[in-house]
């Protein structure tokens, strides 16, 4: 999976020669905007995103790039996708009708939405221990809320307790946010949907799901299911609200690329912008910072079917199981698998680990006494760090931080 980001002014797609000339936007007249050129069938992008201010997209490279199997998506200035321009998609009719049946069904429609909240609550527990192993703070325990989910026998009672989870995971995410980003939860209107952001995690958090919510819908075309049509999600006119769906279960991955920008300081105030209404948008330095760590997160690779997958493509395989479960192609599935496991190599553990040791430890383990200044001056600065793996691996044999000090 990778995106390619397109904003500023000027932007331009045109095919010359058969090959597509892209011209990224501009935003100032010093500046010469990047260009590329891609031939049919040897282009190493999955999706472009335009985040721009103006610009000009030719007929003949609206063609090449359906042709080519590329999605477009059009970003609005907020960071909401405003449309989306997708690949051909399945001419499996049959998926839509059994998908609409099963929508009419309320018995399996609650059956489905409690299965893409129990993935959710999986990911949500993963996030928060994710947390947990770098912040001794972070409460990780959900177990009363969750278990509610069970009991449920309405949609709206699975959103109750989908939203009960929900408002304990972000206050304890709140509880990493530096004060500077003035973070106090995330910005629900009345209709259950973000509002403009006003600070700039809500700001990098919405951008983020506007890409997923792309990419959901690049599958749902794909497997050939009506975007419009969800299970937990009501249907609404001009609302995706099977994407919405399946962003439950994969809005971790934002979470994660969203901490990763922000523990390791990556994004300044020259990042965002406030606007005349006083909401904040991303600047296209933020913007391309942003999709570069959702991409990077989105491209992980996990254990699936006994083969590495990114998750992107876990994406793709878990909406393409629910329309074969649809179909009665698939007897049962599960949002919550594949199962993935995040170790931190700069946990809480592994920092007083390293502050705790002594030279004198340090040398029997063949290593430099440089290596050593250099990892404690990290684990000092509170910010993220990864260390090679075979320095992890002997730091972790070594006895517990009461014994190191023992030892000093």
């Amino acid at each position: 999976m990778k995106f390619m980001l397109l904003n500023g002014h000027g932007i331009r797609m045109n095919i010359d020669g058969a090959k597509l000339h892209v011209r990224d936007g501009k935003f100032s007249t010093k500046e010469e905007p990047v260009s590329y050129v891609f031939a049919p069938k040897k282009i190493d992008v999955d999706s472009i995103a335009i985040y721009g201010q103006s610009g000009t997209i030719s007929i003949p490279a609206i063609r090449w790039l359906v042709k080519q199997g590329i999605q477009v998506t059009v970003l609005n200035w907020d960071g909401k996708l405003l449309t989306t321009m997708l690949p051909p998609e399945s001419v499996q009719v049959k998926t839509k009708f059994d998908q609409y049946r099963a929508y009419e069904n309320t018995a399996l429609r609650i059956q489905i939405a409690r299965k893409l909240i129990e993935a959710k609550f999986e990911r949500t527990r993963l996030v928060l221990d994710y947390l947990g192993q770098r912040y001794p703070n972070i409460g990780t325990d959900i177990e009363r809320d969750a278990s509610k989910l069970s009991d449920t026998n309405t949609i709206r009672e699975v959103m109750g307790v989908e939203g009960a989870v929900a408002q304990l995971y972000w206050s304890e995410f709140q509880k990493i946010i530096p004060d500077k980003y003035e973070f106090d939860g995330r910005n629900i209107g009345k209709t259950g949907r973000p509002m403009g952001a006003v600070d700039t995690v809500n700001c990098m958090l919405n951008y983020g799901y506007s890409l997923l919510e792309a990419e959901c819908l690049r599958a749902i075309n794909s497997t050939g299911l009506d975007s419009h049509v969800g299970f937990l999600h009501e249907m609404q006119p001009g609302k995706y609200s099977l994407a919405y769906d399946l962003q439950e279960p994969f809005r971790f991955l934002v979470d994660l690329a969203v901490i990763t920008l922000i523990e390791s300081e990556a994004m300044t105030k020259s990042d965002f912008v406030r606007t005349e209404n006083y909401n904040l948008r991303l600047r296209p330095t933020g913007a391309r910072k942003v999709t570069e760590e959702v991409n990077r997160w989105f491209n992980k690779a996990v254990e699936y079917q006994g083969k590495e997958s990114a998750w992107s493509y876990i994406i793709f395989l878990k909406t393409r199981e629910l329309a074969h479960y649809l179909s009665g192609k698939k007897r049962k599935f599960e949002f919550s698998t594949p199962a993935y496991e995040i170790d931190r190599q700069d946990s809480d553990e592994m920092r007083r680990k390293i502050l705790a040791i002594p030279y004198a430890e340090w040398k029997k383990m063949g290593f430099s006494k440089g290596t050593l200044h250099y990892l404690k001056k990290n684990a000092r600065d509170g910010k993220p760090f990864t260390m090679n793996k075979h320095v992890r691996e002997r730091l972790e044999r070594v006895g517990d931080v009461d014994w190191l000090i023992g030892q000093r």
